[in-house]
């Protein structure tokens, strides 16, 4: 049998890391420096006082379709209390993530500041809201998609605490809808970011390219 033209004949070397003896925060640069690009979970949350808190999370993606699942990871504060966004998000609660295009980046980044409870990120820093269609929680305006969601299930993993949301309702922008019916979407119109390494690092989605799977069969066929 061939040796596919795409197998690297002498691997590179390797160094191995022992995450089991390393601290959390040596875990946590590896960690964000290679597990790139990240989609970053901008979320709106409701507090008890009807007040938005919008604040972003890159360790967050997609988990399922059937039904739509997120999940993302609300860190603590320094203190060890929970993130405004993990105490607003309890038994059941609405959310909404809101994806982030390049040009909203920088707010984005604004969002991320330590404000205290009592201050509303969009109110504070201006940003528009819409309200929401299937949830309390309001979508920031200027974002391109807008995933309206409810809490199933908040683990606890040791000092992470992950949240998982089903997908309720999707708001995309108009111009990124190639065609309605088939729900074919131009996702380079959505011109989205995504984190690469730790605190400053972030990538464009500009750069994309395509492979095709290859059907078992077809591959078979060129073993030959």
């Amino acid at each position: 049998m061939s040796t596919p033209e795409h197998a690297p004949h002498t691997p590179p070397p390797h160094m191995h890391f022992d995450l089991m003896a390393l601290p959390h925060s040596e875990c946590y640069k590896l960690l964000t420096a290679c597990v790139v690009p990240r989609p970053i979970a901008w979320v709106s949350t409701l507090d008890g006082q009807g007040r938005v808190n919008l604040a972003p999370f890159s360790f967050f993606n997609v988990m399922g379709s059937n039904p739509p699942v997120v999940a993302f990871a609300p860190g603590d504060r320094p203190d060890g209390t929970p993130k405004d966004t993990a105490r607003n998000i309890t038994s059941g609660a609405d959310f909404t993530v809101n994806l982030v295009s390049r040009e909203l980046a920088e707010v984005m980044n604004a969002t991320a500041t330590e404000f205290p409870a009592e201050y509303s990120e969009p109110e504070t820093l201006g940003i528009a809201l819409e309200p929401g269609v299937k949830v309390r929680t309001p979508r920031v305006a200027a974002s391109p998609v807008a995933l309206e969601c409810c809490e199933i299930q908040t683990l606890r993993i040791g000092h992470n605490r992950i949240v998982l949301g089903e997908v309720l309702g999707l708001t995309l922008r108009t111009e990124a809808v190639q065609n309605a019916g088939r729900h074919h979407v131009d996702t380079a119109r959505l011109d989205l970011i995504g984190r690469m390494g730790g605190r400053g690092g972030y990538t464009t989605t500009r750069d994309a390219f395509e492979i095709r799977r290859i059907p078992f069969q077809e591959w078979l066929n060129k073993q030959d």
